[in-house]
């Protein structure tokens, strides 16, 4: 059963989102006040970010299936409160295993508040045009922490940026505990189709492991784009008018990702992310000229909402439960959870050229995967090109 939720429950979703996928647009500020202001090398920096989505991967895996039996309105406004007690608390300490508790208990708390947003969209009418709501939601959030919070950090210090955390997820908590929007759902679904419908298709699962490998080279990247552009000379300031730049082209990725539901075929959308993606990373961690760096790292993001916007709404349609979907940030962060680490040890060992080579591996992986979706998937595959012819 498809639902629409009215404005307060849209509101609240479009929060849920925003908070619960913070680490999509914070990363290259996480990292960089973990170098400079804790004083970690990118390796323990990249380490403390990755159990953060550790935590969120084991939360969302956990969560996923039981999507239906729980209390949405309940775990998520919870997962969020304490989520903002972790990073509140993570302020107060410069002790690293105290801070990688606090990481790690702050993924699992936000993963599964954001888990119940992402099964409730994919319960709703259009959930591509919702997703790519939530994107445009995500991007202005995004604009607005990549202008001040540099800004906030260097006044305050880099305790600060975990107080800002804080308070993004107290915020979302307390609007998922007025309006986060209830479902109904179907007699046959919850009672006599419940042992039936268990098993998720092999496309599904393709589509999960394609945007994962997109996820990795995403955290991998990212993570350390502000690191890139200091080790580069860059000055610190063209650097932070980059990351406001990138946030501004991720509010039209979303607004493009809306529009162009009709008007794209899926599978050029899904083929197309992969490659540019191996292009961009390359540019952006080997690039000497700030313009061939800043162009890169400006668009970097906006490519991941993008096509994860068309994969979310072709994975809602293949597996129309919603457990797939209440799956998301597990998708989105077991790669990302791979990232931070990764790229801190290849940076370590090899240097930033590195992360370009293990980009063109997981994003021709990436590539394939897609490919076996459309491979399995033909009479949704079929009706999606009737749609956009």
């Amino acid at each position: 059963m498809s639902h629409r939720f009215g404005f307060k429950g849209n509101f609240a979703l479009m929060v849920s989102h925003s908070a619960g996928m913070l680490d999509l647009v914070a990363l290259p500020l996480w990292i960089g006040v973990l170098v400079t202001s804790y004083h970690f090398d990118s390796q323990q920096a990249g380490g403390l970010v990755t159990l953060f989505l550790i935590g969120a991967v084991c939360a969302s895996v956990l969560i996923a299936p039981r999507f239906k039996q729980l209390n949405r309105r309940m775990v998520a406004s919870v997962g969020f409160l304490a989520s903002g007690l972790c990073f509140f608390t993570a302020s107060q300490t410069n002790d690293y295993v105290q801070l990688a508790v606090l990481h790690v208990v702050a993924g699992i708390t936000a993963s599964a508040a954001l888990s119940m947003a992402h099964g409730t969209f994919a319960r709703a009418e259009n959930p591509h045009q919702l997703f790519a709501i939530a994107g445009l939601t995500l991007g202005i959030m995004a604009f607005v922490f990549m202008g001040a919070t540099p800004n906030i950090t260097k006044a305050a210090g880099g305790h600060s940026l975990f107080i800002i955390f804080g308070g993004i997820m107290t915020f979302a908590a307390l609007v998922c505990a007025v309006a986060f929007p209830s479902l109904v759902f179907d007699h046959e679904e919850s009672t006599k189709a419940k042992p039936v419908a268990t098993k998720i298709s092999s496309s599904v699962w393709y589509g999960i492991v394609g945007i994962s490998l997109m996820a990795v080279t995403q955290a991998m990247t990212f993570s350390f784009m502000e690191r890139v552009g200091n080790e580069r000379g860059f000055a610190a300031d063209s650097v932070t008018l980059v990351l406001v730049v990138l946030a501004l082209i991720n509010i039209f990725a979303a607004v493009f990702a809306g529009f162009f539901e009709k008007r794209l075929s899926v599978r050029v959308v899904l083929c197309a992310g992969p490659v540019l993606q191996i292009i961009l990373s390359n540019i952006m961690m080997n690039a000497t000229s700030f313009a061939f760096y800043a162009a890169s790292a400006s668009f970097f993001v906006a490519l991941m909402i993008f096509t994860h916007t068309f994969v979310f709404g072709l994975l809602a349609r293949l597996d129309a439960s919603g457990r797939a979907m209440a799956a998301t940030p597990a998708m989105l962060m077991i790669g990302a959870a791979i990232g931070p680490i990764l790229g801190g040890t290849i940076i370590k060992f090899v240097g930033y050229q590195g992360i370009g080579i293990a980009a063109f591996i997981f994003g021709t992986i990436s590539l394939v995967c897609f490919l076996r979706v459309f491979q399995r998937s033909a009479d949704v595959i079929q009706s999606e090109s009737e749609s956009v012819a």
